[in-house]
């Protein structure tokens, strides 16, 4: 008997730009906390939440994200039905990466590495500010360039 794959269920593709969007600003005041000795601690704390957000996103999924919930609960209502789904598979890729891009910024920042932190909370914010404003999800490419290179299987 062949073993059959079945793809995930869809996701509404503005969900994860909604929480782009949400992620991109929190970032941004990452960033220009950590510009300054005086609030670099307060930046700290704000990416470390950034990361565990980050985290739940990589582990359950955008539809499990609170922001995928704020948006299903308050947002999507208002909304007109999205005209296609998404595979959830690469948004749930895309924060992976930046768990590891928002990781990174905390292992740096704990080590004391002059502007690590900054860094890596600047080149969070670009991709979700690109994804939240221009629907370009840079971890989405990532995963479907990795899927091309057969390091991550097609169902």
């Amino acid at each position: 008997m062949s073993e059959i794959k079945k793809t995930p269920a869809g996701i509404d593709p503005r969900g994860p730009r909604f929480g782009a969007a949400i992620t991109s600003v929190l970032l941004l005041i990452t960033v220009f906390l950590s510009l300054d000795k005086a609030t670099e601690g307060s930046a700290y704390i704000l990416l470390t939440v950034v990361t565990a957000l980050f985290a739940v996103g990589a582990i359950f999924g955008n539809s499990k994200h609170p922001y995928g919930l704020i948006f299903k609960k308050l947002v999507r209502p208002n909304l007109a039905a999205p005209k296609e789904l998404e595979d959830p598979r690469p948004p749930q890729f895309a924060q992976l990466i930046g768990l590891l891009v928002a990781g990174t910024g905390l292992v740096l920042g704990a080590f004391g590495v002059a502007n690590g932190l900054t860094i890596a909370a600047a080149a969070a914010f670009i991709a979700a500010f690109l994804n939240a404003v221009f629907a370009f999800c840079l971890g989405c490419q990532i995963y479907v360039g990795l899927q091309r290179l057969g390091l991550i299987k097609k169902f």
